[in-house]
């Protein structure tokens, strides 16, 4: 009996075993998540970051090359076209002189000084000279008029009492030539500071006004000092007028087209603000990613549509995020993107039937980030698994996970 008894316990003991290895080495369902195909919204966009900037902006350049006095007007301060004065700018003061040139400006001086006495000689000698001829045609009258005289000998002292009033005004012509001359070459003496020392004359300041009304936007050159011609000086423009530049990559600025729908976010408001494309530039521009790879790039230009009470505190060159809406349908079928997975050239889903996971070949015809649009394959209302593992097969027992 008690040999009997202790089979009897054995055999429970490895029944139990047995159990438990049956039931350690049986396939469980694989825990899995779920969702549902169905209809809805579904949005194509293509998303950058953009760029506030003014439509029109002016930048005022130098006219001349000189001196500029410091600009008065600060970012912000608004100005009125053809009357705020943006800029002074003076005459650029003479450079110092080295020592050669200074000798050679020396040099100058007395040879002007010399040509202006033989300048005056020259003047004393020809009043010499028209005194005489003066006196000459003074008694060719005389005897002309009491026939002791002939006509031919009165017109010779005519003749030549005028061509010494010639040489007079010939010598006092070059007198003042020679005299300029001498003012010129002093004045390469010059040095810089003595022009308003010497008060050579009025400043002579060329004024730079505002060509637009509207704000200042930047400042190139604040400070006093000298500008080359044609260089920046400020940039003018209406903040209350501002465009978004965008740059996409090339291949996807060819999907966009002028007047889509523009989702414009993350710009400081509390709900994104509505805009469409004005125009999609045809140039193209290389540029280098992070990644130091060439792209190239497109701009884009975005008008706001919402009111400009909306964003009326963007100004220039604030950054946004902006979506560009290529499609969107309020019925499409769709599945999330993370169900989607490649088998070969085909998307394929994985199913739910009876529990078990099966596998559908779908068509997909447009998709975004999140979702993607099925046009066959699956049906609206089944079951797919989203993010499936490499232990979902075909035929595999799948659970819900909690």
């Amino acid at each position: 009996m008690q040999k009997w008894r202790r089979w009897v316990l054995w055999g429970v003991l490895l029944a139990v075993v047995a159990a438990g290895l049956v039931y350690a080495f049986w396939p469980q369902p694989v825990p899995v998540d779920l969702a549902t195909v169905g209809r809805g919204h579904l949005t194509v966009t293509v998303d950058e970051e953009g760029e506030t900037r003014v439509k029109q902006a002016y930048i005022v350049s130098s006219p001349i090359a000189g001196n500029a006095q410091r600009l008065k007007l600060e970012v912000g301060d608004t100005v009125v076209a053809n009357k705020t004065e943006v800029a002074h700018i003076e005459p650029v003061s003479p450079t110092m002189l080295d020592v050669r040139s200074r000798a050679q400006a020396q040099a100058a001086i007395r040879a002007a000084e010399a040509a202006r006495t033989l300048a005056g000689a020259n003047l004393k000698s020809a009043e010499a000279e028209l005194t005489f001829a003066s006196a000459e045609l003074v008694r060719a009258r005389k005897l002309y008029e009491t026939k002791a005289g002939s006509k031919r000998a009165l017109d010779q002292a005519e003749r030549a009492f005028k061509t010494r009033q010639a040489s007079v005004e010939t010598a006092k012509a070059n007198l003042r030539v020679r005299t300029f001359e001498l003012e010129g070459a002093k004045l390469e003496l010059l040095q810089p500071g003595e022009q308003k020392r010497r008060h050579l004359g009025a400043c002579g300041c060329v004024i730079v006004r505002s060509p637009v009304s509207g704000n200042v936007l930047r400042i190139f050159h604040k400070s006093a000092g000298v500008v080359r011609a044609g260089e920046q000086l400020i940039e003018i423009g209406d903040p209350r007028k501002i465009e978004i530049v965008v740059d996409l990559l090339s291949s996807d600025a060819v999907r966009v087209r002028a007047g889509q729908r523009v989702i414009i976010e993350n710009w400081g408001g509390d709900k994104p603000l509505a805009g469409k494309v004005n125009r999609v530039e045809p140039l193209g521009k290389t540029k280098v990613s992070a990644l130091g790879i060439e792209e190239q790039r497109v701009d884009v230009v975005i008008e706001f549509t919402a009111s400009s009470a909306r964003w009326d505190k963007l100004g220039h060159g604030f950054r946004v995020e902006t979506r560009i809406v290529l499609w969107e349908s309020d019925n499409a079928l769709k599945v999330p993107l993370s169900a989607l997975f490649r088998v070969g050239e085909r998307w394929a889903v994985f199913t739910t039937t009876k529990d078990r996971a099966r596998r559908r070949f779908v068509t997909i015809r447009r998709r975004n980030d999140l979702e993607a649009e099925v046009t066959g394959g699956v049906n609206e209302g089944e079951r797919v698994v989203v993010h499936p593992t490499e232990r979902i097969e075909g035929g595999v027992r799948v659970v819900q996970r909690r």
